[in-house]
């Protein structure tokens, strides 16, 4: 087994592409910034090193028009107030920006307003979603959501393949770590063109559809339905005919396509921090699947899978972090892992 150094970033700030905000009173003044460790306390700011400074600026500029506009911020104690959360995101290489505001009720007052000034003042915000969370609970985004200005997505591309962003895609936030890494999955996957390629919770397809030009057919599954919905038109914005993609657990239509004979020579699983399922990991061995590429952003729960997936009949290869979050404890890690026969 090969661990090499990790790939650390060269220009390490003002890398994210995605932001979400706390909006908060205090004072009587509104204020925006992130939650204080361990607590939902908000800290006030008008910058942040490792964030885009557009977004920055945006912002800003929200807390001057929620004021002017009487856009009351949502309190976590009373559950009062109205906007909860301002989510930023940017298309790296297209530098089209979408702004979504996250707030308690369907009805913004002053929404023409608001949405006149923001796009005066930043012409490349392409798109103003709402999204409505009207729940007593931590959780950011809402269920219910409708556009208010531009489009439903802006676009990014990495390397050669364009992708569409919803307010909801999981996307990596580091652009320029992310196709670093995606190299590194590309180089592990040693494609022939003869390949049947899984792609584990795949999100909006990003990773798989970044090898499909030289696999035989990928084949993706993720539980959550926007998302697979934006991969299939990922797969179509690009003109990839050899993409199929289904929603649910990984651990069960994995199954259901050991059942339909599916045969895959490459397993790509790109899970949430919590790790894989332990029934998916039974299923890649049942399946006698050759390699097997694990991209994790846990390291501890990457460990205690790989040590699962040691004492079935995989071996690992080769493992590379990846900095992905600089300034931070979080590192990325793609390991490779091929079977070795009975």
């Amino acid at each position: 087994m090969k661990v090499n150094d990790c790939f650390g970033m060269k220009n390490c700030w003002g890398y994210r592409n995605k932001t979400q905000i706390p909006f908060g009173l205090r004072n009587n003044n509104i204020i925006a910034g992130f939650y204080k460790q361990n607590t939902h306390e908000i800290i006030d700011m008008n910058s942040c090193d490792i964030q885009d400074k557009v977004t920055d600026n945006i912002i800003k500029f929200m807390k001057l028009i929620a004021k002017k506009y009487k856009l009351i911020p949502y309190s976590e104690t009373s559950h009062k107030g109205n906007l909860r959360h301002v989510v930023v995101r940017r298309g790296f290489t297209t530098n089209e920006y979408m702004v979504t505001l996250v707030t308690k009720k369907e009805k913004i007052n002053n929404e023409d307003g608001i949405i006149t000034e923001l796009i005066s003042e930043f012409p490349m915000i392409k798109s103003i979603i709402q999204n409505i969370n009207p729940y007593k609970t931590n959780t950011i985004m809402g269920d219910k959501q409708k556009l208010l200005y531009g489009k439903k997505y802006i676009y990014d591309f990495i390397g050669k393949v364009k992708f569409a962003i919803s307010s909801r895609s999981f996307y990596q936030v580091n652009p320029v770590q992310t196709k670093i890494l995606y190299d590194k999955v590309f180089e592990y996957a040693k494609l022939t063109g003869n390949e049947t390629v899984i792609d584990a919770y795949c999100g909006i397809g990003t990773i798989g559809l970044y090898l499909s030009k030289q696999a035989k057919v990928i084949y993706g599954v993720e539980m959550v339905e926007d998302a697979i919905k934006d991969a299939k038109l990922n797969a179509k914005l690009n003109n990839f005919t050899n993409a199929f993609y289904e929603v649910g657990k990984a651990e069960k239509i994995i199954k259901k396509w050991q059942e339909e004979k599916i045969n895959a020579n490459l397993i790509i699983v790109d899970p949430p921090r919590k790790g894989c399922d332990k029934l998916l990991l039974e299923t890649i061995n049942d399946m006698k699947i050759p390699r097997m590429i694990y991209v994790s952003c846990d390291p501890a729960t990457l460990a205690r899978d790989l040590k699962i997936m040691s004492e079935y009949s995989y071996k690992i290869v080769e493992v590379q972090p990846i900095d992905m979050f600089p300034h931070t404890m979080h590192v990325e890690c793609v390991v490779l892992m091929s079977r070795v026969e009975d």
